[in-house]
């Protein structure tokens, strides 16, 4: 269904980020889940959602990935530290020599691969990922396919030519092209703040590694953005960006600058996924817990899009988040309704001539209506209005 609809626009996002999930509170069932780190255990999963270019909505998921890592062997007693290194240099040795396909990297690639054959060829995919993302396997895979580019957050100063110029000090040799402001979200290491940009650009062309057969420089265009007059206490922003896109001009810089600003959109998901659908709170086996994941992840973004539209458009009409069959139910349980019903009708009810609208049916209390709705509560009052609508729906079949 995504992929149908991406097929409507000349160029999509595809936004992609892993995020962790833990069931380290299960006793039992244990088998088909896996380590995850401090200490946890449980799944691994991986999204590409597509973005729309311009206002940032999300249109849903073009692909997951869900596996889960295997128990770690335990650790020989008595281990001495001569035999401990020997042991860790044996593991770093097996690990290089394992093939890309099989390591967990080879998702960023496969994401790339996977979207390229189920988005119709009118459509430019444009993949953006974090640093985590930033690896020559997916810049050299970006060539090798026809309707697909990328834009991702450098994590290391490459070497760009034969004497060994770097990435950064290339850009920071540009002259300032633009300033820039823009919104940054709020995460756990920092709070929320309009940032001032100074951007640069150019042209750089990347060294390939020699595990490469395809030798040829990789070519494409950095977006250096830096903040200026960062408040105390806060970590100034830094982006290096890389893209395959052509940045001649500012304008285009700053297409850039904002389509990187919505790969939160994909964070922001699994932060719904986890607090909103909760889905760490399952004591299922693996099995189910993979199965449920399906639905869980379609409900999510349901979620996001109703959150971010209200947002960014409450005066948008309600049937932009609501199909009709939500929509009358609503309206049948409100016994006032406004002449026009809006986005924000639907989800915030900020009067009480508006008992029944979807936070309110999610617990979301009036006297707190200057507050903002949690995701948990929206969440809730989507769980029912869905049993009213399939109540409606089998009382028209008695």
């Amino acid at each position: 269904m995504t992929a149908e609809a991406v097929a409507e626009y000349e160029v999509v996002l595809c936004v992609g980020d892993t995020t962790f999930l833990d069931y380290k509170s299960i006793l039992a069932k244990t088998e088909g889940y896996g380590p995850i780190g401090k200490g946890g255990n449980g799944l691994i999963l991986h999204s590409a959602l597509a973005i729309e270019p311009e206002k940032g909505q999300s249109i849903g998921l073009l692909w997951q990935k869900l596996w889960n890592r295997e128990p770690k062997q335990k650790l020989p007693k008595d281990e001495t530290p001569t035999q401990k290194k020997k042991r860790l240099a044996a593991a770093r040795s097996s690990a290089r020599k394992r093939p890309f396909e099989e390591k967990e990297s080879y998702r960023w690639v496969e994401a790339l691969t996977t979207v390229e054959n189920l988005v119709s060829k009118s459509t430019r995919v444009i993949h953006a990922f974090d640093r985590e993302g930033y690896i020559t396997e997916v810049f050299d895979k970006v060539r090798q396919l026809q309707h697909t580019g990328i834009l991702v957050r450098a994590a290391h100063n490459r070497s760009l030519d034969q004497n060994s110029e770097r990435l950064w000090a290339r850009l920071e040799a540009q002259p300032v092209s633009f300033h820039q402001k823009i919104d940054l979200p709020e995460t756990s290491k920092r709070s929320a703040r309009k940032a001032k940009l100074v951007v640069r650009f150019c042209p750089v062309n990347l060294r390939t590694p020699y595990r490469f057969d395809n030798r040829d420089p990789l070519l494409v265009y950095a977006v250096y953005a830096t903040e200026i007059d960062c408040p105390e206490g806060e970590t100034p922003l830094e982006w290096m960006l890389l893209t395959t896109e052509v940045v001649a001009d500012a304008q285009m810089a700053t297409t850039i600058l904002r389509w990187y600003s919505y790969r939160w959109h994909v964070e922001e998901y699994h932060k719904i996924l986890k607090s909103g659908c909760q889905v760490e709170r399952y004591r299922l086996a693996a099995d189910g817990m993979k199965t449920l994941l399906g639905f869980l992840s379609v409900i999510a973004v349901e979620l996001l899009q109703l959150t971010y539209l209200h947002r960014t458009q409450p005066t948008a009409d309600a049937i932009e988040v609501l199909n009709p069959l939500e929509l009358q139910v609503l309206k049948v349980k409100s016994p006032k309704l406004p002449k026009v019903l809006t986005v924000a009708w639907a989800v915030e009810a900020l009067s009480v001539a508006l008992p029944q609208a979807i936070a309110r049916l999610g617990g979301y209390l009036e006297h707190r209506h200057n507050t903002p709705i949690g995701i948990g509560v929206l969440w809730r009052g989507w769980l029912k209005l869905h049993d009213l609508c399939e109540g409606w729906l089998l009382a028209r079949k008695t």
